[in-house]
């Protein structure tokens, strides 16, 4: 399928079938998370996953063919975290709930140069976040970290919001209802919920995976280019005519299988195979 005939079909609100693939899945003993694994995966990689849904909804099981991508491309083994939501549970519970996962994998004997936190829209939010309180705790860093599609800022103040409407399936109230819930009575731009105005100095490798079409598209570019200006290593992969969270749909759309491929190249490459 066509990118456009994808998005008329969200809009619609009709399903996009595909040759979704399923990996293995066994809850992990002490933390809300699930490993999921394909004959591909390796035990010494590792990717901590969190799942999209504008911090309101989502799960692990919603993410499951693209986890089975990511795990195959990376070669890695996938730990996705069902983190706490809104807006029963508002900021910073799962920012709290990322944070924790992280500290019980190295704690349980994971390496922290062979983990790469990655996360979909307020699961690529949270990966900056995490990665911010974990700097603060004084903990270790990860080998690298992977942003698909983030929202960066809260405010949500880029024109590209107004501008890419018929580019995108995200609307401004959807928005805005996603922020008065995750945030009731918090400033937007608090750094841990906006990391476009955090302090960005000591954070590992990053990349940053967006559509050129998405309404969120100015304020990803922004943090990109904060990041950079603050010493961060930021691989930019804006793809021309894409709308929010294409990767989803790599099982119909060859634009997302191709992303995913590249998210897997940049995890092998800041983890290399061992020996």
């Amino acid at each position: 399928m066509k990118a456009r005939e994808i998005l008329s079909a969200i809009k619609a609100g009709r399903p996009v079938a595909g040759d979704c693939r399923r990996p293995d899945v066994e809850p992990l003993p002490g933390i809300p998370a699930y490993r999921l694994t394909t004959a591909a995966s390796r035990p010494d990689r590792t990717v901590l996953f969190f799942h999209g849904g504008g911090s309101t909804g989502g799960s692990t099981f919603d993410s499951l063919d693209l986890c089975a991508r990511i795990a195959d491309a990376a070669e890695a083994e996938i730990i996705s975290v069902e983190y706490r939501l809104a807006p029963a549970h508002p900021f910073p519970a799962a920012v709290e709930d990322a944070l924790f996962a992280y500290r019980h994998l190295l704690t349980s004997g994971y390496v922290p140069e062979r983990v790469v936190p990655a996360g979909l829209s307020a699961g690529g939010t949270l990966v900056v976040s995490m990665l911010l309180a974990a700097r603060d705790a004084g903990l270790p860093m990860p080998a690298a970290g992977v942003c698909l599609s983030p929202a960066v800022d809260m405010l949500f103040l880029g024109d590209s919001v107004i501008f890419n409407q018929e580019t995108d399936w995200l609307e401004p109230k959807t928005l805005a209802a996603m922020r008065d819930a995750y945030l009731p009575d918090r400033d937007p731009t608090d750094p841990l919920a906006s990391p476009l105005y955090a302090d960005l100095a000591g954070l590992p490798p990053l990349l940053v995976q967006a559509g050129g079409g998405e309404v969120l598209i100015d304020g990803i570019e922004a943090f990109v280019s904060a990041a950079r200006l603050q010493g961060v290593p930021v691989a930019f992969d804006c793809v021309e005519g894409m709308f929010h969270c294409w990767q989803v749909f790599a099982a119909v759309l060859p634009e997302g299988a191709a992303a995913v491929e590249r998210v897997g190249a940049f995890i092998r490459r800041h983890v290399p195979d061992e020996g």
